[in-house]
């Protein structure tokens, strides 16, 4: 995940130091295999946060009471993340 943010921070960096830096990285963008990786980060890291907020909320003692409440909440957090990485790849291409 870090070499992931690693990747997203550079970008964006780039595309922030100067107009040409800015057209380096649309023109990087438009490569399929690019676009393909952005997905697949962003995807990732929707994953990884709505199971961090999921275990801190059962750390806090919510959605802890049996283990069909952890099976849903777990299947919730799946289907959470594939709208969400639906959405990352509309917002991607």
């Amino acid at each position: 995940m870090f070499v992931a943010i690693g990747i997203l921070l550079w970008v964006l960096g780039l595309s922030l130091s100067s107009p040409e830096g800015f057209i380096q990285a649309a023109a990087m963008m438009d490569s399929f295999i690019v676009k393909f990786i952005f997905w697949g980060i962003l995807t990732a890291l929707a994953y990884h946060t709505l199971g961090g907020i999921r275990h801190m909320l059962m750390d806090f003692g919510y959605l802890e009471e049996t283990l069909a409440m952890g099976k849903t909440t777990a299947n919730v957090t799946f289907l959470l993340t594939v709208v969400l990485s639906i959405l990352a790849g509309v917002l991607v291409w």
